[in-house]
């Protein structure tokens, strides 16, 4: 049975980073591309968001017993195909996921402008996210003990 108090922690992880990023996004491209400071920040908070999605992911797979999942990408696929979010959803987190890798490894296919672009729906992704794990959550906690 996954544990409640464990994911609860890394959801509210992922919650605050979320928050910090919808904030930190400036309305205007040209604002994001001359500030290195802000840029570093919002791809540190990306990779943060997506390494503690993953994370819970990777626990509720394996405290439910459901198989593993090899990627990142996958480990939302694996919820997915148990009903804790929906495909499309899983698909999108995917997306980002990529994002993180990119952004962790270094990849020059990584830009300013591109992180500015992707962010909304990364924050909108990761949002429904949380709220379909805290579903989860309650189910559990609402399920008769074995």
């Amino acid at each position: 049975m996954t544990n409640v108090e464990l994911v609860t922690r890394k959801l509210a992880l992922v919650d605050e980073h979320v928050r910090r990023l919808r904030e930190r996004r400036p309305a205007e491209v040209a604002a994001f591309r001359t500030d290195l400071l802000l840029q570093d920040a919002i791809a540190l908070g990306l990779v943060v968001v997506v390494q503690e999605s993953v994370d819970i992911a990777l626990h509720i797979a394996s405290d439910e017993g459901w198989e593993l999942a090899p990627t990142y990408r996958d480990a939302f696929a694996v919820l997915a195909q148990h009903g804790v979010i929906d495909a499309p959803l899983a698909t999108e987190l995917g997306l980002v996921a990529q994002l993180r890798n990119r952004i962790a490894h270094g990849y020059a296919s990584v830009d300013a402008e591109r992180i500015w672009t992707e962010l909304p729906g990364g924050i909108r992704s990761f949002e429904a996210f949380s709220r379909a794990i805290a579903k989860f959550l309650e189910s559990i906690k609402a399920a008769p003990a074995p």
